[in-house]
């Protein structure tokens, strides 16, 4: 009788590997909450002849006529990212150094992002809307050198079966970097920079979050040099990832000197489908919230750093135990639970009315009250999309064996930024069509129903195999 290998999960090193997502994420937050805002002021600018303040003052409809302007932008970013993401995957794949595969991309990426980031926000300070976007192109630029070696890492050196529960802890690393961020955005709030007159903004208010974040990216990627030595954990694990190839939950067997069966393909296509749908509108939450609480709900930024915060930890909540609801109910109820929890946050935001002329304005700024609901929004929302993203891209990278981790991963970013790509436009031009800010929350509601309804009827429940895996503590394993 042929006895199975139990498998573990090493908790320490599997966090070590989340500090290339904490700057991810990290850089990603702060991008996502300042960008959007900076480039409808400086688009007022170059439209109206004035700042977006004193427009949103005189005539804040105007403010709508911009963002086609601002979803263009994000989304060329965003353009470049589908393109190189797949590239950078499939180099990485090939890549052989001294240092591994993955870590010479993500020294580089890292550290060439992190110095043209806080040029963003002085381009922006003097008006200078070239120099930014072409920093923001830079800084898009090698964070996808960076992004898809870095999430490739973790499957490179996780035995399939474990890795839900890997990306979970990963994802929550991530969340540390991402709550730096949002805490910045706490104490220095953008609306106070963008609502001032032109004499009294500080460049520090929207230089020194750009700052940070330069700096602890680096700091996280000399931690994950310092600590995950990939070639020996490559060759340390290779008995663990073979028995892990032999319990991959999957239809046929993955062989590389096969084609990809079609039963593969067919799981493939719809989860990466699922995943656009699903991803164009988060991306929408994502690049306009700032400005919906800023011009549509008229409330300081810093409410949307709290909401953020808010979000983050039910995000938290959801990766900490999504791995374990995946083993009960199978990752794909796991997702779908997730989208349906999603979307009822969705039509509390809908159902939202926009609080100005009923709740009296506060004395600084002019500014209204923020409305509580949207903090229940964002607990639905992230908590949903953390069942979301812990399982599906384990799910992608199941699909493959370990010589092509990197291209799969392409794969699954390029869906992703795809859907980034154009989600900002298409929705801008909506905004510009409706002058309405309340589609946002209706866009985002449709886009996830309809990834829920791809997800639930294509993709088909595979169970696992009954894995033998090590329980309790020890599962988590240690640095032996």
């Amino acid at each position: 009788m042929e006895i199975k290998k139990s498998l573990k999960l090493n908790l320490k090193r599997t966090a070590l590997i989340g500090f290339a997502f904490f700057g991810i994420l990290l850089l990603w937050q702060v991008y996502d909450t300042w960008c959007p805002t900076f480039l409808t002021d400086i688009f007022a600018r170059r439209m109206y002849g004035i700042s977006s303040a004193e427009l949103k003052s005189g005539d804040p409809e105007k403010i709508l006529n911009v963002q086609w302007l601002v979803g263009i932008i994000m989304a060329l970013d965003n353009l470049a990212a589908l393109i190189l993401l797949p590239i950078f995957g499939r180099l990485s794949d090939k890549t052989k150094t001294p240092i591994g595969k993955r870590m010479p991309f993500i020294l580089v990426g890292t550290v060439v992002s992190a110095i043209a980031f806080p040029f963003i926000p002085l381009f922006f300070h003097y008006n200078n809307v070239v120099g930014m976007v072409i920093m923001m192109a830079i800084v898009l630029m090698f964070m996808m050198m960076y992004r898809n070696p870095a999430v490739s890492l973790m499957p490179d050196i996780t035995p399939k079966p474990l890795r839900a529960k890997a990306n979970g802890i990963i994802n929550i690393m991530g969340y540390f970097g991402g709550a730096c961020a949002t805490v910045l955005g706490l104490v220095l709030v953008l609306s106070k920079y963008i609502n001032a007159p032109d004499s009294e903004r500080s460049i520090w208010t929207i230089e020194i979050p750009f700052l940070i974040a330069s700096l602890l990216m680096i700091v996280s990627a000399l931690v994950l040099f310092l600590t995950i030595k990939e070639k020996k954990l490559a060759e340390e694990l290779k008995e663990d990832m073979e028995e892990g190839e032999k319990l991959a939950a999957i239809e046929t067997p993955v062989d590389d000197d096969k084609p990809m069966s079609q039963a593969n393909k067919r799981m493939l296509f719809a989860i990466l489908g699922a995943e656009f749908l699903w991803f164009m509108a988060d991306n929408a939450i994502g690049t306009y919230i700032g400005n919906y609480v800023i011009y549509y709900l008229n409330a300081a930024s810093s409410s949307t750093s709290l909401m953020t915060i808010i979000g983050g930890v039910a995000s938290v909540g959801g990766f900490a135990i999504a791995g374990i609801i995946a083993d009960k109910i199978g990752r794909k109820w796991t997702v779908t639970s997730g989208l349906i929890l999603t979307v009822l946050g969705y039509i509390l935001m809908f159902l939202l009315a926009r609080p100005t002329g009923i709740i009296a304005p506060k004395a600084e700024h002019g500014e209204f009250t923020f409305p509580a609901i949207l903090y229940v929004v964002a607990i639905a929302r992230g908590f949903g999309m953390a069942l979301v993203h812990n399982c599906s891209f384990p799910m992608v990278v199941e699909l493959c064996s370990s010589k092509k981790i990197g291209q799969f991963t392409g794969y699954y970013y390029a869906a992703s930024m795809s859907a980034q790509t154009i989600t900002p436009i298409l929705l801008g031009l909506i905004f510009n069509a409706t002058l309405a800010w309340n589609i946002l929350p209706l866009y985002a509601m449709f886009m996830t129903v309809a990834s829920a309804l791809v997800f639930l009827f294509l993709v088909k429940n595979i169970k696992s195999h009954k894995v033998e895996n090590v329980k309790g503590l020890e599962a988590l394993g240690n640095d032996d």
